[in-house]
């Protein structure tokens, strides 16, 4: 198994970016564990199958797909809805990240970006976890363009979340990237050469 960094945090908070800058700085791999839904949420897939069963025919596209938007509107205003949807994919995601892992060579450094990282069991996985923060009204403008949501919409997704205070006594690393790409940048650097030190090759 490569050596593992898990980035973890809220919705729009840029770990996509501190990922980026990860490969940067010279690891082998970034797995975006939402792009790995988004394929399990394909026509025929068995989570797509589930999810239809358990929130009705109204979450799928046309084309048999989840549609993710009908999907959102349902389980981000009903926290109880959530924990079932998370049920159903968190299991096959963990399975679907250990074959993504199993591409990267042994002495390479892969990266996983999830937001349900510490919730849903793909910490395992990791030697280190980090933290990506950002202040909220930079999450929700970010949220609504990215998305081409409502401020409502964006809030309610942003508020469906776990706070972020219980987070920090189990990670390693937090990056606030609530400042300049180049701050965010130094941070990210300085702790990958933690993350070297205490994991070399």
């Amino acid at each position: 198994m490569p050596r593992v960094i898990g980035l973890t945090g809220n919705i729009a908070c840029g770990k996509t970016s501190v990922g980026q800058m990860l490969l940067d700085q010279g690891a082998e791999r970034y797995i975006d564990a939402d792009a790995v839904v988004h394929h399990l949420y394909e026509r025929g897939q068995p989570i797509a199958l589930k999810v239809a069963e358990r929130f009705g025919p109204s979450v799928l596209a046309s084309d048999g797909s989840v549609e993710r938007k009908a999907l959102g509107a349902i389980v981000f205003q009903d926290p109880a809805a959530l924990r079932k949807l998370e049920q159903i994919v968190h299991p096959v995601v963990g399975e679907a990240l250990l074959q993504e892992l199993a591409s990267v060579s042994a002495t390479g450094i892969a990266i996983i970006d999830a937001v349900k990282l510490l919730e849903g069991g793909s910490a395992r996985l990791c030697q280190s976890k980090w933290l990506v923060v950002c202040p909220e009204e930079q999450e929700l403008a970010r949220l609504m363009a990215r998305n081409k949501l409502s401020a409502a919409e964006a809030h309610a997704r942003i508020q469906a979340q776990p706070p972020i205070t219980p987070k920090l006594a189990l990670v390693d690393e937090v990056i606030d990237n609530g400042g300049t790409l180049a701050e965010t940048r130094q941070q990210v650097a300085a702790a990958f050469e933690r993350f070297i030190r205490k994991f070399p090759a």
